[in-house]
């Protein structure tokens, strides 16, 4: 199969294509590296709007040259300048004409460094894109032989989440990954100067582990029994007091990508992310995968054979 990734030439370019070659590897697909250039005016426009299309498309074109040397040897990939009214719509008619299963972005060069953060092309996919994205951290970087080696899955216990697991375990299975079900939990506990007092909060977040763990079983138990599982699967809880300190809670690792899906209030055929996604997105220090809603539900139903 075949992602496209959307160049830069910049720091965010950069990390982009090193997350591309990593997944690409692991999951034997061919790569699009593509810089996405203004169309025309309608006939009649000014020479210098003429001459400046005409700059832009020698700078793409040596933006992608540039991009050959970050592509390692081993990955199969092809580079394409693109003319389109946005860089987001061009990114999506390419994915559409190549039937590709991913968009690979890399992060803002305004945000935190070994975090993800939204530009305006990321942010306006994830609000239109109906095909999956991978979002690079700022100065995200690689070996070059590095491959995938576990896939965690952002588990909310909403209606969608099940899919999103079963999901989740295609992908590891496909390129040979573990999976690890994380849920992240943050608990502000009251500013009590002693722990007295605290002892209902504390009942109330041991139900709600009970109770989740239970949800995660049953879950865990589908992915068991698919014909194709992931080579290690593990269950894990980060909680803290706030996104940062949950997340950082279960541990990350060179090889590590997140998995989130859409919210379940958003666009069923796109990316929409809920406000607890979105934190879950800009305080992960792995790359993150987004999954439409009705592609983790078709990717579950492939492995379920439902």
């Amino acid at each position: 199969m075949t992602m496209i990734v959307g160049y830069a030439s910049d720091e965010r370019g950069t990390a982009a294509l090193h997350l591309a070659a990593m997944l690409a590897r692991s999951a034997g697909d061919d790569l699009i590296v593509a810089t996405v250039v203004p169309a025309p005016w309608i006939p009649g426009m000014a020479r210098v709007d003429a001459e400046y299309r005409a700059y832009l498309a020698q700078e793409a074109q040596l933006a992608l040259e540039r991009a050959k040397s970050f592509i390692p040897a081993d990955i199969s990939a092809t580079y394409l300048r693109h003319s389109a009214r946005s860089a987001p719509a061009g990114l999506l008619e390419l994915a559409d004409q190549h039937d590709a299963r991913l968009i690979v972005l890399g992060s803002s060069s305004t945000g935190a460094f070994g975090h993800i953060t939204f530009g305006s092309v990321t942010d306006r996919l994830l609000h239109s894109s109906h095909v999956s994205l991978a979002l690079a951290t700022r100065g995200f970087r690689c070996s070059a032989d590095r491959t995938v080696s576990r896939v965690t899955a952002a588990y909310g216990g909403s209606d969608s989440a099940e899919d999103l697991v079963l999901a989740s375990a295609q992908l590891s299975a496909d390129v040979g990954a573990g999976l690890r079900i994380a849920t992240f939990a943050v608990w502000h506990r009251p500013a009590y100067t002693t722990q007295l007092g605290t002892d209902s909060e504390d009942l109330v977040m041991q139900e709600w582990q009970a109770e989740l763990e239970k949800t995660v079983r049953a879950t865990l138990d589908q992915v068991r029994g698919l014909r194709r599982t992931p080579r290690t699967v593990e269950t894990v809880i980060g909680a803290g007091v706030s996104w940062p300190e949950a997340i950082d809670e279960v541990g990350w690792e060179p090889g590590d990508v997140l998995v989130v899906g859409s919210s379940e209030l958003g666009p069923v055929a796109r990316v929409f992310l809920g406000s607890r996604a979105t934190k879950i997105v800009r305080h992960s220090p792995v790359p993150v995968l987004v999954i439409p809603r009705r592609r983790a539900e078709e990717l579950a139903e492939q492995v379920t054979g439902s």
